[in-house]
């Protein structure tokens, strides 16, 4: 029988259990389950006590935060002045948390306006491999000084430290948005809209793809501006579409940051919208969607994960397994370089966080 997962509410807590347990696995808010599913030797850290909102500077547009705060505590924060975190962390509703979502590297559909998770943290806390706290980055976003570990926790997967706090810079929110659904005869006409779109100036929260054929836009700003986009947009393309305003607009997004794409694993692959045919041809009738114009993909896999294994191994394509019953959760090809290797050794010597356990000396 595993041993009860540690709850620490503390950042010397979390050092504690570091240096005193061989192996340990992180884990936030549950959203991922792939991702906190103990190996044999491995004792969960359960970071959902180390929450709260340490600083928030309106006017500054910043805020610090503990690593296990939901992140719908941070949304339901900034909303109340009317800002945002525009990297769209995905999740929210079934409990994500801020630690959780940069350790796993997730954005969702509106990362397409400014950018994803790497481009809005700032700085960070976590505990390393020997029980030592350390900080990286800071509270400003002009901060260059050493070396830029923030952005080094984002993907990381736990495998660095246990993060304990993070910095974010915000946005303002867009005063009112409006989506607009496009349906193409096929995969290669909505393709050639999508590569427009995205070499085009036309600002766009969202510039999604649908298989095998229908591209989802969301525009943002003010209200009294966005039929006159719309019309733009639609104009553009040569195309009409079926455009979405109002409540109804907003839960179609609300559904979709919950990534139910349909039964069986969730996945997240990074590749880039010229990948898109041949993946295409390859995965069959698996629900799934295309974010960040081609960029970012989700998709349901009720199949063995052994098969999309292979596939993304054949296409030379990465994936994240964040739902559903596997212990190795990184699939397809191997992005592990001998730099992140030696970062992870000298942040993790006895290999504490690792998936699998390796030696010191090796």
């Amino acid at each position: 029988m595993s041993a009860p997962p540690l709850q620490p509410t503390s950042a010397a807590e979390v050092q504690e259990a570091v240096r005193t347990h061989r192996r340990l696995l992180p884990r936030g808010g549950g959203s991922k389950p792939a991702l906190s599913w103990p190996h044999e030797g491995q004792t969960v850290l359960d970071l959902s006590g180390l929450s709260g909102v340490l600083e928030y500077d309106p006017g500054e547009y910043v805020f610090v935060a503990r690593a296990g705060t939901r992140l719908a505590e941070v949304e339901a924060l900034l909303a109340q002045h009317g800002q945002y975190l525009p990297f769209d962390p995905p999740l929210v509703a079934q409990g994500a948390t801020l630690g959780g979502t940069v350790a796993a590297g997730l954005s969702g559909p509106m990362r397409q306006r400014y950018g994803g998770v790497r481009d809005f943290i700032l700085g960070v806390q976590f505990v390393d491999g020997e029980g030592q706290l350390v900080r990286g980055g800071g509270k400003v976003v002009k901060n260059a000084a050493g070396f830029d570990l923030p952005k080094l926790m984002v993907g990381s997967l736990g495998r660095l430290g246990i993060l304990t706090e993070v910095a974010f810079k915000v946005f303002p929110a867009p005063k009112a948005t409006a989506t607009l659904l496009l349906d193409f005869p096929g995969l290669e006409g909505a393709l050639e809209a999508l590569y427009r779109l995205a070499g085009s100036p036309i600002e766009l929260y969202a510039l999604d793809l649908q298989p095998p054929g229908t591209l989802v836009l969301r525009l943002g700003g003010l209200p009294e501006a966005l039929p006159a986009r719309l019309e733009g947009l639609q104009a553009f393309l040569g195309r009409g579409g079926e455009p979405l305003s109002g409540e109804a607009e907003t839960a179609y997004w609300r559904s979709l940051n919950e990534l139910n794409l349909g039964e069986g694993a969730l996945v997240k692959v990074a590749l880039t919208a010229r990948r898109i045919p041949a993946l295409e041809q390859a995965l069959g009738q698996a629900p799934r969607r295309y974010l960040s114009a081609g960029n970012l993909l989700y998709l349901a896999w009720n199949a063995e994960l052994k098969a999309l294994d292979t596939i993304l191994q054949a296409q030379g394509l990465s994936g994240l397994v964040l739902k559903g019953a596997t212990h190795r959760p990184q699939i397809g090809i191997d992005l592990g370089q001998v730099m992140g290797h030696k970062v992870t050794k000298a942040l993790d010597p006895q290999g504490k966080f690792a998936q699998e356990p390796y030696a010191a000396q090796d």
